[in-house]
């Protein structure tokens, strides 16, 4: 139950099902995922990633704006600290990274503390 809930609040928020009253139901979005092969969930994820989770985004923007297209995570960590605690900005951080990593979204060097652009498939931003 511990992971069940995380990954339906996930699910809600990336608006690949819509939860309520206990009941999750996949939305078209969802089930083109589900079908979909590796190649076309990560595009599919990466598309809904950059709507709701502004950070996510956020760090993509970045990455792209800088002329090595690198930026240490330590600068966005030091922007979340002002919004949650030390342990949870963490925390947040960390989830943003794995789901910009699974989408493709950016890279990231754990050993260095480094996020970057250096082999991430070159999604596009759609405004």
């Amino acid at each position: 139950m511990d992971q069940l809930f995380p990954l339906l609040e996930a699910l809600g928020i990336l608006g690949f099902a819509h939860i309520e009253g206990g009941d999750a139901d996949l939305t078209a979005s969802g089930k083109c995922y589900v079908d979909a092969d590796i190649l076309r969930r990560k595009v599919k994820f990466a598309e809904h990633l950059v709507r709701p989770v502004s950070l996510a985004a956020h760090i993509r923007r970045v990455l792209d704006e800088r002329p090595g297209n690198r930026a240490k995570e330590d600068r966005f960590l030091r922007e979340l600290e002002d919004f949650f605690g030390e342990g949870e900005a963490e925390r947040v951080l960390q989830v943003a990274i794995e789901w910009g990593r699974f989408a493709e979204l950016f890279a990231y060097d754990e050993g260095a503390g480094i996020l970057s652009l250096e082999n991430p498939a070159g999604f596009e931003q759609k405004d």
